[in-house]
């Protein structure tokens, strides 16, 4: 179920793997997405189980409609809906907050002494309009001083082909995310933006690539959108203040 945990003082942080659900087929087993083609009442359940082995309330874990946008959410209790944004921040220590993903890279932002977390949705677009840089900027207003980041699990440069055009224009922003794949056509390396991203912020940096093997497009135990397509399933990353 879990590909990484960590803690660091009252936060605790972990990335889902797609083991330990009931989603058959393309979406098997732990998919935690809801707009491709599973059925509903799976991913309920992978819900409630993901809950279960976080140990903590179902109904008290928030989710967000991620349009790879550049919009942060801060949340005092589980909205009455759900939120249409790429990034969640919350000072409440009953509250859990989840990102998902399939290619695009998941990242925990925290200040466990200020009490403040957030989850981001990161991918090309999301990288280019400066979603990670914007939530921090959230976490500082809300009293953030030292903030940690946790780098999830993403298609790595080599496997992340892209018309030479897109690398441009990407680049010219984003310039360390500038890539070449292994068949040598262009590429982005969508973690390495980000990483500059948090360096540029002064955030110290923890990459699950440290533990793991965090391409989703090569490990066949992470979901993949360019591996899989519009079936694919949603792999998750949580973060929450411990009580």
């Amino acid at each position: 179920m879990f590909a990484f945990r960590d803690r660091l003082g009252r936060v605790e942080v972990a990335f889902t793997d797609r083991y330990g659900g009931v989603s058959e087929g393309p979406w098997s087993s732990l998919n935690l997405g809801t707009s491709n083609g599973d059925e509903p009442a799976r991913v309920v359940h992978n819900f409630a189980a993901l809950a279960h082995g976080l140990g903590v309330d179902v109904h008290r874990v928030a989710r967000m409609s991620q349009v790879q946008g550049r919009h942060v959410e801060f949340l005092d209790d589980v909205p009455d809906g759900i939120p249409v944004a790429d990034a969640l921040v919350t000072r409440t220590p009953t509250l859990t907050l989840l990102v998902r993903a399939a290619d695009c890279a998941p990242v925990v932002l925290a200040d466990p002494d200020a009490g403040v977390v957030a989850v981001a949705h990161a991918g090309r677009q999301g990288m280019l309009l400066g979603i990670v840089p914007a939530t921090i900027a959230t976490l500082r207003d809300r009293g953030a001083t030292r903030i940690r980041g946790w780098l999830g699990p993403r298609i790595c440069g080599g496997c992340y082909e892209v018309p030479e055009a897109l690398r441009n224009e990407v680049t010219a922003a984003v310039p360390e995310a500038w890539a070449v794949t292994s068949a040598g056509t262009p590429g982005l390396d969508i973690a390495a933006g980000i990483r500059a991203q948090l360096r540029a912020e002064s955030v110290d940096i923890v990459d699950v690539a440290d533990s793991m093997s965090a391409c989703t497009y090569e490990n066949a135990d992470l979901f993949s959108y360019r591996r899989q397509g519009q079936q694919s399933g949603r792999f998750g990353a949580t973060v929450r203040i411990a009580a």
